[in-house]
């Protein structure tokens, strides 16, 4: 994939090389050079001196060719308006904005841009490694309302099927590691000892999750 990453500070840097590790043409914006530092010398990508919210930077970035944008520099009105110009004048098919004010968020979402709300994704992160401890979040989606964890099968459910462990519009098992295979679940797959699970779940769900794993 060919993506574009706007700003780089701690977060702009450390994305932009992650992405290139997994072997993406990486092009990074920033209008101080000297923030290009961060990358450090082995970064294979391409860097573009330029403000985030001026057009011609974007296209000096080669955003019309691109098939993802992330807006990731320090102010939520410049990742606003990157990420309505790469959704609506070059019609980027993946945009991503960090986001510091989660009151925003459905402003974002309205413009169909998945936005990574810090304060958002902290709460909820800090609540799993102080409460939930056998449950480890994977990733978080949207502004923190979905999350994807991972836990160990626990007694109780082994033997049991996948059903048992799902709630509507809440919680369901996406994935299985089995023996070192992972693989998706159908509805007559038997929970066996052993067993990692992946489980989508909504960030408020997360006491229910626990009850059915029987966790507390």
């Amino acid at each position: 994939m060919k993506i574009v990453v706007f700003g780089c500070g701690r977060v702009g840097s450390g994305l932009a090389m992650a992405l290139s590790f997994r072997r993406h043409t990486v092009t990074v914006v920033d209008v101080d050079p000297a923030a290009f530092q961060r990358l450090g010398g082995n970064f294979p990508g391409r860097t573009v001196r330029g403000s985030a919210v001026d057009r011609e930077t974007l296209v000096a970035a080669g955003v019309e060719r691109a098939d993802g944008v992330a807006a990731v520099t320090a102010t939520d009105e410049a990742n606003e308006i990157c990420a309505r110009m790469a959704m609506q004048a070059f019609r980027v098919p993946r945009v991503v904005a960090r986001l510091y004010d989660p009151l925003k968020a459905d402003v974002y979402r309205h413009l169909g841009v998945q936005t990574v709300t810090p304060v958002t994704w902290a709460v909820h992160r800090m609540a799993d490694l102080l409460c939930y401890s056998h449950l480890d979040t994977v990733i978080s989606l949207g502004s923190g309302e979905v999350d994807i964890v991972e836990t160990e099968i626990p007694p109780l459910l082994v033997g049991r099927t996948v059903p048992e462990l799902r709630v509507p519009g809440e919680i369901r098992v996406v994935a299985i590691t089995r023996e070192g295979r992972t693989f998706l679940p159908t509805d007559g797959t038997l929970f066996c000892k052993g067993d990692r699970l992946h489980i989508a779940l909504l960030g408020a769900s997360s006491d229910r999750l626990r009850t059915l794993l029987g966790l507390g």
